[in-house]
């Protein structure tokens, strides 16, 4: 088994008065050559946007784009659709770059902060017919259980968002000393934990709020809550 620690105090942190966001990895104005990618796993950003405020219309491609917001309203409009959409706490937005697209994203309060993670994965085709998805997931159902958010759109996976690459997006909430036996899907396959709230320890790594560790080179590993934490999982080809 590998393994790779990345403590949340160790992120690339960007205060631009309006948003404060932490990166995992290397992006816009930080640059860390030990942490350019974990795997397809390319951007991992946890971010804060003031009520309100957000990204103008900018470009993106052959990228498959995730965001998930923690708490708070998202707006988002790209250039498939001319009306707004609405991302609210709870939803999972999926968008294929593809050949290419633009897009905006906005706070959707005037009041409230929001927060949200956007990952962005290499994707496993290129040039694609840009594409867009949003879902609903009840956190009821990742209650000690795995929850999965999104898969490859090659796999007939009930219920999941897809995207172009072979890969899994999931969470999980435990209960104090529950534990979780994660089973990977190859062994050529590595697995990003974000640890979003508590104190878990994953096999003998222990992992407060925002700390996360990559795992890879092995067929599965355990998580044990120490106290009530919320996990997502990011498990992707280890290119």
């Amino acid at each position: 088994m590998k393994t790779i620690v990345h403590k949340a105090d160790s992120r690339g942190f960007a205060n631009h008065g309006w948003l404060q966001a932490n990166h995992s990895f290397s992006f816009a104005n930080y640059f860390n050559q030990e942490k350019m990618q974990f795997g397809a796993l390319r951007v991992l950003n946890d971010d804060i946007i003031a009520p309100k405020m957000g990204f103008g219309t900018h470009p993106h491609n052959n990228m498959e784009i995730i965001t998930i917001p923690l708490s708070g309203s998202l707006k988002h409009r790209d250039s498939m659709h001319n009306e707004w959409q609405t991302i609210e706490a709870g939803e999972v937005q999926i968008m294929s770059a593809g050949k290419g697209l633009q897009h905006s994203e906005i706070n959707g309060s005037d009041k409230a902060y929001l927060s949200l993670f956007q990952i962005w994965v290499i994707p496993n085709k290129t040039d694609v017919v840009p594409r867009y998805g949003q879902k609903y997931y009840n956190a009821d159902d990742r209650k000690n259980k795995l929850q999965t958010l999104v898969t490859s759109i090659d796999e007939n996976h009930e219920g999941s968002l897809k995207i172009h690459q072979d890969a899994i997006i999931s969470r999980i909430d435990l209960d104090k000393d529950k534990s979780f036996d994660y089973k990977l899907k190859s062994n050529s396959h590595g697995v990003y934990v974000m640890n979003i709230h508590g104190t878990v320890t994953v096999e003998t790594n222990e992992l407060q709020t925002r700390d996360a560790i990559g795992v890879s080179q092995t067929d599965n590993f355990k998580i044990s809550a120490n106290e009530d934490s919320e996990l997502l999982l990011i498990e992707v080809p280890m290119i």
